[in-house]
């Protein structure tokens, strides 16, 4: 199965004969849906579905209570966290989620986002505890720090979103993309 952070991060069920996995709250399409504190069981792997939304109404985390991993998508980044300027954002939101989930976990959790732009891939509720500048402050600080953040629009939103929301793009698009790749691909030498 592909399980998602947040329709931002389809999984391509449909080209691996995978199921896709997203929170019900999304709005996303997809094969099973997930709500707060379900249960996926991978193998011998139990992992929680622990709603943080934030950046997106249906952002889930997902906790391995066994071996203290929390993949945390963009609720909670390394030294960061995901902007809550557009797609259904709201920083109060995600203030709450962040300090009053994750940051209740053990401080020996390790944490893994879905990105991060320093090329840095894991971090620990400890560290972001101490040393995330944004969620070290005050709600009503944070809340300043991320209305004020001055970040452009992304360059191909308006294309992804409708993407995300269906889990992916539909064959058209595929077909598409392949087309505009081709009509562009360089001659051979």
């Amino acid at each position: 199965a592909v399980v998602s952070t947040q329709s931002g991060h389809y999984g391509r069920g449909s080209k691996t004969g995978c199921q896709t996995m997203i929170s019900k709250a999304s709005g996303a399409k997809a094969d099973l849906y997930i709500n707060d504190k379900d249960i996926i069981s991978i193998g011998d792997l139990k992992m929680e579905a622990l709603s943080t939304p934030g950046h997106t109404n249906g952002c889930m985390s997902y906790i391995l209570h066994d071996h203290k991993l929390c993949f945390t998508g963009d609720a909670l980044m390394i030294r960061a966290c995901g902007r809550t300027d557009f797609q259904e954002g709201n920083a109060g939101v995600l203030y709450e989620s962040v300090t009053g989930r994750l940051f209740t976990l053990s401080e020996d959790y390790s944490v893994y986002p879905a990105h991060d732009y320093q090329g840095r891939t894991q971090s620990s509720i400890r560290e972001e505890k101490l040393y995330n500048p944004r969620l070290t402050q005050p709600k009503e600080e944070f809340i300043r720090i991320m209305d004020n953040l001055g970040l452009s629009y992304p360059k191909k939103i308006d294309v992804s979103l409708p993407w995300n929301l269906r889990c992916g793009p539909t064959v058209a698009d595929d077909e598409a993309i392949l087309a505009d790749i081709q009509a562009n691909k360089p001659p051979a030498s």
